[in-house]
């Protein structure tokens, strides 16, 4: 499969599309080979620089990936992005408009771009994210960007995903107070604020603002930015104009220079050695959770239970601690 993943750009990319498939897939046949092939791509990944890129929907998210795409391919870099679309809650379907927003970036030979439902997931980030991201490391993209919904606990998802975490804003978003209320401030390593060219002075209040926000946060909530050590990396705010190609290339250098702080702090490999054994977890919860689901007592005891609690003859939390008690009865079972 490694192989077939580093062949010409036409068989790489539907080997890639391929294999995410199967990663994706519930079918526990299908998951048993997804392991296999994962375990056979470990070693050829973790090669990347992943940039995780949130903000509300219209900010521009779309148009400044395409640019930043762009331009780092003609600095000679390959680029793969996973485009998470947030699914209806109503029919479950998602419009996957990545590749449409960005026509020239997603027709380029040396760029993969991967829109995916959420499915539901929490923090409107698909759940195979992580595994779709070495897929395309193995397959040599140097620069991975996952792009999410912006809603929610999105934020957070993607930021433990990734090596750096750009939160992008609209002028006018809303003051500094809104900003530090709204918590995800405290996630970002880089602030963008893109549309910049449609309102200077509002575009400037608003970077004012933020890093004002930003150096409060950094004298009560992390004790490394009390006190201004050009030896680590501060979050910092830029102003950009994605449509227009402004500031493109002033982003890239300060992503350099965060990655080159972080290295040099050794604080990159501790990150991700945190998000792999985060990852560990979430899977285990995730497997632990569909088991008992599956799990034949629980099933049996579901309906009478969950009547109850609707109807208010029953706490919840009994209800729970009932259900939990009935499942390990049956001594964990594993299929």
């Amino acid at each position: 499969m490694q192989g077939v993943l580093q062949g010409q750009p036409a068989v790489q990319r539907r080997a890639m599309a391929k294999s995410i498939t199967l990663l994706e897939s519930t079918l526990p046949a299908h998951r048993v080979q997804a392991d296999e092939l994962l375990t056979g791509l470990l070693p050829h990944s973790g090669k990347s620089f992943r940039l995780g890129i949130s903000g509300v929907p219209g900010v521009g998210k779309s148009t400044f990936i395409e640019a930043l795409g762009l331009f780092l391919i003609a600095q000679g870099h390959r680029v793969a992005v996973l485009a998470i679309d947030p699914s209806s809650t109503v029919s479950g379907g998602s419009i996957l408009g990545d590749k449409t927003r960005m026509e020239h970036l997603s027709v380029h030979e040396k760029a993969y771009i991967r829109p995916s439902p959420s499915s539901g997931t929490l923090g409107g980030v698909a759940e195979k994210t992580r595994e779709a991201m070495l897929v395309c490391e193995a397959a040599g993209y140097d620069v991975v960007i996952v792009e999410t919904v912006g809603v929610g606990q999105s934020e957070t998802a993607v930021a433990n995903m990734t090596d750096m975490f750009v939160l992008m804003q609209l002028p006018n978003a809303g003051d500094d107070l809104q900003a530090i209320k709204k918590g995800v401030m405290e996630l970002a390593d880089l602030v963008v604020i893109n549309k910049a060219d449609i309102d200077t002075s509002a575009a400037t209040r608003a970077e004012a603002q933020i890093t004002s926000a930003l150096r409060l946060l950094g004298l009560h909530g992390n004790h490394d930015h009390a006190h201004y050590n050009e030896d680590i990396w501060h979050p910092e705010v830029l102003q950009i104009s994605a449509l227009l190609n402004q500031g493109v290339d002033s982003f890239w250098y300060r992503v350099q220079k965060f990655k080159r702080l972080q290295q040099a702090n050794h604080k990159f490999e501790h990150r991700r050695q945190q998000q792999a054994q985060a990852w560990m977890w979430e899977r285990i919860d995730a497997g632990l959770k569909q088991n008992f689901r599956g799990q034949e007592t629980v099933q049996a005891l579901l309906p009478e239970l969950s009547q109850k609690v609707i109807s208010g003859q029953m706490p919840a939390s009994t209800a729970a601690r009932q259900l939990l008690a009935a499942y390990q009865a049956t001594g964990f079972p594993t299929n």
